[in-house]
């Protein structure tokens, strides 16, 4: 695969073979975001988990102390008094059955995470095949099936991220932009990296952390030591 120049120069900051510690890690990751755009600084951890088994699965939420950087737009599932509470949380949209034909034949998805009420979820089943592969539908472990929504909606406002695994047993996470201070994104990181530890499934044997990296949209990955975070 072609690089542009300026990854080539950033890559150059970067010593592939060395496992940094964080501070070192995040520092590098800002210095070579050197994109004409605010990137967003990502970490990838590949686990020891199985993910074609039930009990070695991950998936949850956490709430980033600073945020991600990135607006987000909430659309909620709900009806009756509820309607009412999601929008006076600030819930960018709320509905029910009249969103079904938007979604699915229109292609509506102005919207980044999609909470709904727990008797909401036979409507929202409906949406499964589209919603399903963009990793937009609702989960409780993730806190988006829930008559809670306040908290949900402000908890997502806030910074709240899911983390699951991918088909290769990878996690992918933002965890803020390149226009943070070394220290939220610390901050951010170890908090990502704490709610993973604690998320380790029992019947993962072996190592469970087997690469830390972190990256900017558009620089090279650094890889940082995961026996650190164990």
């Amino acid at each position: 695969m072609k690089r542009g120049k300026r990854y080539a120069e950033a890559a150059k900051l970067v010593d592939r073979a060395t496992l940094y510690d964080t501070a070192d890690g995040i520092a590098l990751a800002k210095k070579s975001a050197v994109a004409k755009f605010d990137e967003t600084i990502e970490a990838h951890i590949r686990t020891g988990c199985d993910g074609r088994h039930a009990d070695q699965q991950i998936r949850g939420a956490v709430v980033l102390p600073h945020g991600t950087g990135k607006v987000v737009k909430i659309l909620v599932f709900a009806k009756g008094d509820k309607v009412a509470e999601a929008e006076a949380a600030g819930a960018d949209f709320v509905g029910g059955e009249e969103l079904i034909p938007r979604i699915q034949n229109e292609g509506w998805f102005d919207f980044d995470v999609v909470v709904a009420t727990p008797d909401m979820m036979g409507v929202v089943g409906r949406l499964g095949r589209v919603l399903g592969p963009k990793g937009l539908m609702p989960n409780p472990k993730a806190g988006t099936v829930t008559m809670d929504v306040t908290k949900a909606v402000n908890d997502i406002k806030a910074g709240k991220i899911e983390y699951r695994l991918d088909k290769t047993n990878i996690i992918h996470v933002p965890i803020g932009k390149a226009s943070f201070t070394e220290e939220k994104l610390a901050d951010n990181f170890q908090t990502l990296i704490a709610a993973i530890v604690k998320a380790k499934p029992s019947a993962v044997k072996g190592q469970f952390l087997k690469s830390v990296t972190l990256t900017s949209t558009m620089g090279p990955g650094v890889k940082l030591n995961p026996v650190k975070f164990l």
